[in-house]
């Protein structure tokens, strides 16, 4: 096995925030949605909880961002779109794997390494997920946060129920895409390798000999 050093100690630590406030904010976004089915905490400490993580995770993802850009890393998340045909094959043999290959015992078409991390469907989805989705959600979250203060801002956005419904979607997304990124997380040379990597900073990959 060759190690391959791909997750920095900031990237490391905000994936981690990242993680834990999600899952805090999915738990607290349950109970305060369903308080009358769901009994975990009081309404009040749901709320306060929420409001808290919420704003964790804004301050993060300008970390993130902030993180990216300086160190020029954001291209990572950024197709080449200057060879659209070779993006667009590597699309598919990609698809092909995580339909089928990969239960056939086929090696993984894309190899990470630190300036090519990212998968062409990877690179589809989290730059999506992260240019639009995430900052959409921190958004409504902080709209929904005080209304009054903003409702200015509101009422241009549809109003309160356009609001909601837009940040009770996102939740149900990223709800739904958290099992498919523990799944994905879990495709590695080992079920755990991947999981692991978030911790030292090395995914290991197999030497194959040509």
């Amino acid at each position: 096995m060759k190690k391959i050093y791909l997750h920095p100690i900031p990237v490391r630590i905000w994936h981690w925030i990242n993680a834990i406030s999600f899952l805090t904010l999915i738990v607290t976004g349950i109970q305060i949605r369903y308080r009358d089915l769901i009994n975990l905490m009081s309404f009040e400490t749901a709320v306060d909880i929420h409001n808290w993580f919420g704003f964790i995770l804004i301050g993060n993802y300008f970390i993130w961002l902030v993180f990216y850009i300086f160190t020029g890393k954001i291209k990572i998340y950024i197709p080449s779109l200057n060879k659209p045909i070779e993006f667009i094959k590597g699309s598919i043999r990609q698809a092909g794997y995580y339909g089928y290959g990969i239960f056939l015992g086929e090696t993984n078409p894309h190899h990470a390494t630190p300036d090519h991390k990212f998968n062409p469907m990877q690179q589809m989805a989290y730059l999506f997920i992260m240019a639009l989705l995430i900052p959409l959600q921190l958004i409504t979250g902080l709209l929904l946060w005080d209304i009054k203060l903003f409702s200015r801002w509101i009422d241009l956005l549809g109003g309160i129920k356009i609001v909601d419904t837009i940040h009770l979607l996102l939740f149900i997304f990223f709800t739904s895409f958290l099992f498919v990124h523990i799944y994905l997380a879990t495709l590695g040379h080992t079920p755990t390798a991947h999981i692991k990597a978030m911790f030292t900073g090395y995914e290991e990959e197999e030497e194959h000999s040509h």
